[in-house]
């Protein structure tokens, strides 16, 4: 029979109180029914650094412009559907089909891995290549290497709320020289559809944490450029991996969204949350009771230290914040 020690672990690290969710206490007791609510041929596959992750909190940043994260995999998403649209264009036949009169140019699979340079670390992307090796692609040259200042354009692309106006307006930045409105149209169907697919994609059942946060992008909106909060829900898996569950942009951060967020991310296939870790937004706690009633809804660490600093003398915040950094155990390494 699988132990349930380390289950009762994470939820004892948290420092939850049973008595009131997101009220720090020194050896609470599991809330009740939580560790029922996890399958038992899941409950070995819960790491122990899951409570590192916990502690750690979410770190948005992070999780989006860090080697490897979000921004790195949806630069290559997008540059590499972006080519395969040109060098259709190029060619002038679609994929798995003939091309015209039997002969001429054909598709050659993928060249060499190419690592792009952007303000938030490398980018592997593999390139179309054509058999006579004349495809020239415009988004990245063939000897391009820097591929910058295009960070919030790419998130933008692939969070909710963007009209195709907005999107193929994004597009036509990126490639930054004159190309066809023909080859942007057609750039914009065949990115619309990579970012319906990853938008809609079916999530797990069960995720054992989910963290809930906002931040503020500068993005186009209607022919203008505007301050919108972008909202991230960052999940950590049954196998102790972070997944960005989605994206979704509005103007200013709010409870009642929030619910529609949540409400999305059931439709699509979760069914229970453990814990949700979020900040002290009021209404928060009640809008994720309305989707997930069983969900204990945690204060994430870093809010917790900010909030606590309010009652802690300005003379002695710096001091308060380093001791309570310290007694914060840190994000496992990758």
């Amino acid at each position: 029979m699988p132990t349930t020690r380390e289950v009762d672990s994470v939820v004892r690290a948290t420092g939850l109180n049973p008595g009131g969710a997101g009220e720090p206490l020194g050896e609470p007791a599991p809330p009740a029914g939580i560790l029922e609510r996890l399958p038992d041929e899941m409950r070995d596959k819960l790491p122990d650094e899951l409570v590192d992750e916990l502690l750690a909190g979410a770190k948005t940043e992070e999780e989006i412009f860090g080697r490897g994260g979000l921004f790195s995999q949806l630069t290559k998403r997008l540059v590499e559907r972006a080519m395969e649209v040109e060098l259709t264009d190029h060619l002038g036949y679609e994929p798995h089909m003939e091309p015209p009169g039997g002969t001429g140019n054909t598709r050659n699979g993928k060249g060499e891995p190419k690592t792009l340079v952007t303000e938030h670390g490398p980018v592997e992307i593999r390139p179309p290549r054509d058999r006579d090796s004349s495809f020239e692609p415009k988004i990245v040259r063939k000897r391009q290497r820097r591929f910058e200042g295009f960070d919030e354009k790419i998130l933008a692309l692939y969070s909710r709320g963007m009209s195709t106006r907005d999107i193929e307006a994004h597009l036509r930045e990126l490639y930054g020289v004159e190309v066809g409105r023909d080859l942007i149209s057609r750039v914009t169907d065949a990115v619309m559809e990579d970012v319906k697919a990853w938008q809609q994609r079916p999530l797990d059942d069960l995720y054992p944490v989910i963290f809930l946060d906002a931040f503020v992008l500068k993005i186009r909106d209607g022919g203008s450029v505007q301050r919108k909060a972008c909202y991230l829900a960052l999940a950590i898996t049954m196998d102790g991996r972070r997944e960005v569950l989605g994206m979704w942009f509005q103007q200013t951060e709010g409870a009642k969204f929030w619910m529609q967020i949540l409400t999305d991310l059931r439709q699509r296939g979760v069914r229970d949350i453990l814990i949700c870790c979020v900040d002290g937004l009021k209404g928060f706690p009640e809008a994720i009771e309305a989707v997930f009633p069983q969900t204990v809804v945690q204060t994430c660490i870093v809010h917790l230290i900010r909030q606590s600093l309010r009652y802690v003398p300005a003379a002695n915040t710096t001091r308060s914040s380093r001791t309570s950094s310290r007694s914060t155990p840190q994000p496992m390494s990758t």
